[in-house]
């Protein structure tokens, strides 16, 4: 399969890439990033920590790493309709909590929305430009929010 672009010709820009590192414990972060989120408006229907399954299924022996699916439902019913829901398969939005070092996390996102534009997805090209601008709205609140 080849996809239709270089990835690694990719400004981060793109793909709606987001960083902030936060000066605290790992739960401390993760209910942070929960709490600033919430506010701007995203819900979380999927919450795991995939650095505990793999240590615990294959002694991976990873840092702390969490994931919280965060969704927005207005946005995501919108979504499915300006993709003809197949940007269901891309579903939820994530905000990774990862430990780079005692006392140190890193939260990292993407945007779904933009991925879904690099792949063609978009059936309502003039719709998803719109989601995109929101989502990228609330998405630019949480890192300016996290960063305070």
């Amino acid at each position: 399969m080849t996809i239709p672009f270089d990835p690694a010709e990719l400004d981060p820009e793109e793909f709606g890439e987001e960083r902030a590192t936060l000066e605290m414990d790992h739960e401390a972060a993760i209910e942070h990033v929960r709490e600033v989120c919430t506010e701007v408006g995203f819900g979380f229907p999927v919450e795991f920590s995939p650095s505990e399954m793999l240590n615990e299924k294959v002694d991976a022996g990873r840092d702390p790493y969490y994931v919280l699916g965060a969704c927005n439902p207005k946005m995501a019913d919108r979504a499915l309709d300006a993709t003809d829901g197949r940007i269901g398969s891309l579903f939820p939005c994530n905000m990774v909590i990862e430990q780079v070092e005692p006392g140190k996390q890193v939260v990292h996102h993407v945007s779904i929305m933009r991925i879904a534009r690099l792949l063609g997805l978009p059936s309502d090209d003039e719709e998803m430009d719109a989601i995109i601008d929101d989502t990228g709205e609330m998405v630019e609140t949480v890192f300016d929010r996290l960063g305070e």
